[in-house]
């Protein structure tokens, strides 16, 4: 998948100068062989002037990523420099003891030199991941490392990342409106324009020489979804005008992600609805949020990086109706109806998603645009029920006043047939009508919400955590009451 980072990971170990550099060495060699793939620095840390030169080593072989091993008790002042000093995200993780009869000579202390480490990442405000647990063997290690690698992916990606907007946002979704402070602070670009520079820019691309093949490609995606031919070259068009602009505007930055205002002026000046080309967007790995959704498009990113795989945005919409429920879900699945609900939006949502994508139109805009006439500046959405499995409902979202806050929770898309329009699935979610009345409704977020095709709910705690949100909410399980939650209802 393109516009998401390599990721090149580097090994160093460190080592206290009143304990044996040996037994350092020996155990940061076993994680490199029980991982394989990472850079293994020769340079082992004692001291600040060994710091230098093991960042030296390591940005020059192209490491991006840094697993700092405490193969013994460690440096304190000079470990924690090795991730001031580096320019990618680092993990700390320390040895555990080899053997009963190795606790003379053989113990390293690991184990306490972690705290003295964490205290003084703490003096120096500096960030870095630390593992659940982050004491093991070699064996042990190389699965923390793993973790850490989707971790890595998304917040070298931030660092590289511009959003580019085209809006305003359109007029009563104040929802999708936030500071952008916040996008600064945790190193992201952002390039905002009008709508109407995108749309000079989609006349510019008239009768472009790519035009055929970008129809072709659409053509084979679809296959037998493909009702509505003739709005085809109009969506190529302005796909490729995305692309170029994601091209010529990324400027230093390397990754893109698009925020783009999709209506009610987009329909009668284009002469479509994007929702197709947003969701072919999302397949190629440059996430497009409706709307003028920039936190939407952050979390579409982040998710993006961490499962490598396209992600999609959803409007929290709308509640299962009861003989649904009842005839399809309670007894089959064992869930209360309040666990249920759907998740919608026009058409946005990669085919690779969908049970089935058909090219349709957008039957909310058609009422008020083309009431009496058959579909024509309303076509483009991808309409189709979501794909059942697993998945991961989350944002990342700036507030009014300036921070940061997060929300996670794991569940799955039911194969229930929704008897609906647009991209649209029912999904499920343990004690989803707490979550919603307790989180979603009293941390006041918006509509939309980022989902994953999988559970990736660790990585994503663990990114929000390194980027200092404030708030990172879940589904609490029954019996665990939320801070609002009324303990006599």
């Amino acid at each position: 998948m393109k516009n998401l980072p390599g990721v090149k990971l580097g090994l160093i170990s460190v080592s206290r100068d009143c304990f044996p550099i040996q037994l350092s060495e020996a155990r940061r060699a076993a994680v490199k062989k029980a991982f394989g793939d990472i850079y293994e620095c020769k340079v082992t840390v004692e001291n600040e002037l060994d710091m230098l030169k093991a960042v030296a080593d390591v940005e020059a072989a192209g490491v991006n990523a840094l697993v700092v091993f405490l193969g013994n008790f460690g440096p304190e002042s000079s470990e924690v420099m090795l991730a001031q000093r580096f320019s990618g995200p680092t993990m700390f993780v320390a040895a555990a003891e080899d053997a009963a009869d190795k606790l003379v000579d053989g113990r390293g202390d690991a184990y306490c030199g972690m705290l003295n480490c964490s205290y003084n990442l703490g003096l120096r405000n500096i960030k870095a991941f630390i593992p659940e647990y982050p004491v093991g063997t070699a064996e042990d290690i190389a699965k923390m490392i793993a973790d850490f690698v989707p971790v890595a992916r998304a917040l070298i990606g931030l660092s590289k990342l511009k959003i580019i907007t085209f809006g305003p946002r359109p007029q009563d979704f104040m929802a999708c409106n936030a500071p952008i402070k916040q996008l600064f602070n945790l190193g992201v670009e952002i390039q905002e324009n009008s709508e109407l520079d995108l749309l000079v820019a989609f006349n510019q691309h008239a009768n472009d020489e790519r035009i055929p093949s970008v129809i072709a490609d659409m053509e084979k995606e679809l296959g037998d979804g493909n009702k509505m031919p003739g709005i085809l070259p109009r969506l190529a068009q302005y796909e490729l005008t995305l692309l170029d602009w994601a091209e010529a505007n990324k400027g230093s930055r390397e990754y893109v992600a698009f925020a783009n205002k999709c209506w009610p002026a987009f329909q009668t000046e284009f002469g479509f609805v994007p929702c197709y080309v947003n969701s072919r967007m999302n397949s190629m790995g440059i996430p497009v949020a409706c709307e003028t959704d920039i936190y939407g498009a952050l979390s579409e990113y982040i998710g993006t990086a961490v499962s490598g795989e396209s992600v999609t945005l959803l409007d929290v919409n709308n509640s299962v109706p009861a003989d649904m429920y009842a005839s399809e879900i309670k007894e089959k699945y064992g869930l209360a109806h309040t666990d249920t609900f759907m998740g919608f939006h026009c058409g946005n949502t990669p085919s690779c998603r969908l049970r089935k994508g058909e090219m349709k139109y957008q039957l909310i805009m058609k009422r008020s645009l083309e009431p009496d006439s058959e579909p024509n500046i309303t076509r483009g959405t991808l309409d189709g029920d979501i794909a059942p499995g697993d998945i991961t409902f989350y944002r990342l979202q700036g507030t009014a006043e300036g921070g940061l806050k997060a929300y996670i929770a794991q569940g799955e898309v039911l194969p229930v047939a929704t008897r609906s329009f647009g991209g649209i699935g029912v999904f499920a979610i343990p004690e989803m009508g707490r979550f919603y009345r307790h989180v979603l409704i009293a941390d006041r977020y918006p509509h939309h919400g980022a989902v994953a095709f999988g559970h990736i709910g660790k990585a994503l705690f663990d990114i929000f955590s390194y980027l200092g949100v404030e708030k990172i909410s879940y589904n609490l399980p029954k019996g665990l009451p939320y801070p609002t939650e009324n303990p006599f209802a």
